[in-house]
């Protein structure tokens, strides 16, 4: 039986600290939650379902000894479905935690992602009964810490400030200075090439075009497209996992920690 602690309601999010986790979610209206956590990331459903019963100033929250760093998760959150009053619950859908540091698995369009029964004539007044357990978007519990080595903003004065406003992809895709196998990643752009032009071009900082994690339109995919600028977010707090070297959450989040430390330095 998995051990359940009260928790704490802050910070939000699934926070690890270095010996279980807390979960903390934030609902004004819910009339449960339930902790949903997966085994894989090819999962049709969630290993385990838990019911979540401490609250503090409308923040649903438990802490879980033995739940480590790698974990996918989601919630199913219960309460009224009135459109009319912008109240949409529907515990068929696992929902992705909206402070989700890493995502572990991206959402694949159907039907089934929807809360409202898609094709009904109704518009979105009645709710689907169909479960996505198996194709939303899936958070991951993740280990935060790395050594900044003194890492400093530098902050330049502003009348000294020039800012390069770039593509993570872009920018660095087809840039001869940075190494191949980097290019279209935060790798690439922290690389000594990238930050040797930019330092020539008497640049002093970079304002980063949508680098969170992001989710191309049904319509775009099902054409074989993708949103390129990234302006459709689906989790602020996430790196955008299109431009991590490694492809995987914890490396991701690694990697663009890296790439701020070499841009300061």
């Amino acid at each position: 039986m998995m051990r359940i602690w009260p928790g704490d309601p802050y910070p939000l999010g699934a926070t690890w600290d270095g010996s279980g986790t807390n979960f903390a979610l934030f609902s004004e209206n819910a009339t449960a939650v339930e902790l949903c956590l997966f085994d894989a990331a090819d999962a049709e459903e969630e290993a385990r379902r838990i019911p979540i019963h401490e609250q503090t100033d409308r923040i649903w929250h438990a802490y879980f000894p033995d739940v480590r760093p790698g974990q996918l998760y989601g919630y199913r959150v219960h309460g009224p479905y009135e459109p009319h009053r912008g109240h949409r619950f529907n515990p068929n859908k696992v929902l992705l935690d909206p402070y989700a540091k890493a995502i572990g698995r991206e959402p694949r369009w159907g039907d089934a992602l929807f809360g409202y029964a898609v094709g009904d004539g109704n518009q979105d007044l009645n709710p689907s009964d169909l479960d996505n357990a198996a194709t939303a978007p899936l958070a991951e519990v993740i280990d935060s810490s790395f050594d900044w080595a003194g890492d400093q903003a530098p902050r330049t004065p502003w009348h000294k400030t020039v800012i390069y406003e770039m593509h993570v992809k872009g920018f660095t895709k087809l840039n001869p200075a940075v190494p191949k196998k980097l290019r279209g990643t935060y790798a690439g752009l922290g690389s000594e090439g990238a930050i040797s032009y930019l330092k020539d071009l008497g640049v002093t900082a970079v304002e980063l075009l949508p680098v969170h994690q992001h989710l191309s339109e049904q319509h775009l995919v099902e054409r074989g497209l993708t949103n390129y600028w990234g302006y459709n977010t689906l989790s602020f707090f996430a790196p955008e996992r299109a431009y991590c070297a490694a492809n995987t959450a914890r490396a991701g989040i690694t990697e663009f920690k890296q790439m701020v430390r070499a841009l300061h330095d």
